[in-house]
């Protein structure tokens, strides 16, 4: 494949995509101060610089593993968006599998291509059909009376030949909110930033109260059809209390899924942990009071919370530090599935200037270690038209398919877990010595 992919879309400055966005971007920033981005954090002026609609954001400081896979070429060409093989200094470990490490970030391993096509396609409808639905917890549960076998399968129902379109109501329409609900603040979003959770705040946690948050009280009745591109999250394992950046411990942990759970902890299997650790730059003070644990991952990695995230192709993930499991330096697996997404990840602040990752389906991202997992990272952008014909309408027979490959055409559903306890915690034995 030629290193230029010939101009489509937003990246012809010909076609009507790309003068439309050159409109909008004139009359948004006629009034724009010219000193607004002096003040930005390197991790800050990373996500603007990625997320901007016009110009289309350049991507020769992305780095695109999928560019050293020639069975591959054609998906790299989607959308006109690719990074670049040589953009960060990598290294190639675990002999016989895929796998690179980032020198800049100890703890990341990268694995491109990891997940099958056919496992991409069972994931997928496992996340929307399977798990999106009780007991697990998701965004729109709090603001809607969603049916029991989730919003996905109210979809479905809508668009069989006899089928109608569900009406959901808001759960603010059936009763008033409880008083144990949050109240809801006037002005902008709060961020919240929680203290890192450890052995020896445990107790603290798992006993400070976790108030639900309050239903709106301005969503309407909504049709399945539309909320369907509403779901945002959807809990795995643990419930994470988004109030307090918390886990919920007075509520009943849900299984992770077995086949999900097998996956993950095959993943983790097949990396030589030595090759990613040795000689790192972490102190066993880094690790905490027990010290390096990555020679017995093989063993102990037992992954028990996490999300699954769906991403519309307008949406993003801003720069965040996980603090919320005990465990803090165990692997945190990160699979990528539909259209490609950009990855950012830093330091321990936001004035650490992020490394750019192109994570296209199938992808894994394993963060681990101390300096990895409290390493700032998010994600500012999804890239258009980036959906492997992989995950399309292949054959007029596949007619079940065919909802989540028009579902798929804009979304990206990123799944990851990790563990929260690390090995030989007990909960219940530890908040009895407490």
């Amino acid at each position: 494949m030629s290193s230029t992919a010939t101009l489509t879309g937003i990246h012809d400055p010909s076609s009507p995509e790309y003068k439309k966005a050159r409109r909008r971007y004139l009359k948004t920033t006629r009034n724009r101060d010219s000193h607004v981005d002096s003040e930005w954090t390197l991790f800050r002026a990373a996500e603007k610089k990625y997320k901007t609609r016009f110009p289309p954001p350049d991507l020769s400081n992305v780095l695109d593993l999928a560019a050293l896979d020639e069975s591959r070429v054609n998906e790299i060409g989607l959308g006109g968006w690719m990074g670049r093989r040589d953009a960060t200094e990598w290294k190639e470990i675990s002999p016989g599998r895929k796998a690179y490490v980032l020198p800049r970030i100890p703890g990341l391993v990268v694995l491109p291509s990891t997940v099958s096509h056919q496992e991409q396609r069972d994931l997928i409808q496992w996340s929307l059909r399977d798990h999106a639905r009780n007991p697990n917890e998701t965004n729109l549960d709090t603001h809607y009376i969603v049916p029991q076998d989730g919003i996905w399968n109210a979809f479905i129902r809508s668009q069989q030949p006899d089928g109608e379109d569900e009406m959901i109501h808001p759960q603010a329409s059936s009763s008033s909110p409880p008083e144990s609900c949050e109240a809801l603040q006037p002005g902008p979003r709060k961020l919240i930033s929680n203290d890192p959770a450890s052995p020896d705040n445990f107790q603290t946690i798992a006993t400070s109260p976790k108030v639900p948050a309050p239903p709106s009280n301005t969503v309407s009745p909504a049709p399945a059809s539309a909320l369907v591109h509403k779901l945002r999250w959807a809990n795995i394992g643990w419930s994470y209390h988004w109030g307090s950046k918390q886990y919920d411990f007075s509520k009943e942990k849900v299984e992770v899924d077995p086949t999900l759970r097998g996956l993950c902890r095959r993943i983790v299997k097949s990396i030589e942990w030595t090759d990613v650790f040795r000689g790192g730059e972490a102190t066993e003070a880094d690790w905490g009071p027990e010290g390096p644990d990555w020679m017995h991952w093989k063993e102990t990695y037992d992954p028990d919370a996490g999300i699954v995230n769906f991403y519309q192709t307008k949406d993003t993930l801003m720069a965040h530090v996980d603090r919320s499991e005990v465990c803090a330096t165990s692997p945190l697996v990160s699979i990528s599935l539909g259209n490609a997404a950009i990855f950012l990840i830093g330091g321990l602040t936001r004035d650490t200037e992020p490394t750019a990752i192109l994570l296209r389906s199938g992808d894994v991202v394993i963060m681990s270690g101390p300096a990895c997992r409290r390493a700032y990272h998010g994600v500012p952008r999804i890239l258009e038209n980036t959906l492997p014909t992989h995950l399309e309408v292949k054959e007029e027979n596949d007619s079940e398919w065919r909802f989540y490959a028009d579902y798929m055409q804009t979304s990206r559903i990123n799944v990851n877990v990790r563990q929260v306890f690390p090995m030989g915690f007990n909960p219940h034995l530890h908040d009895a010595r407490k």
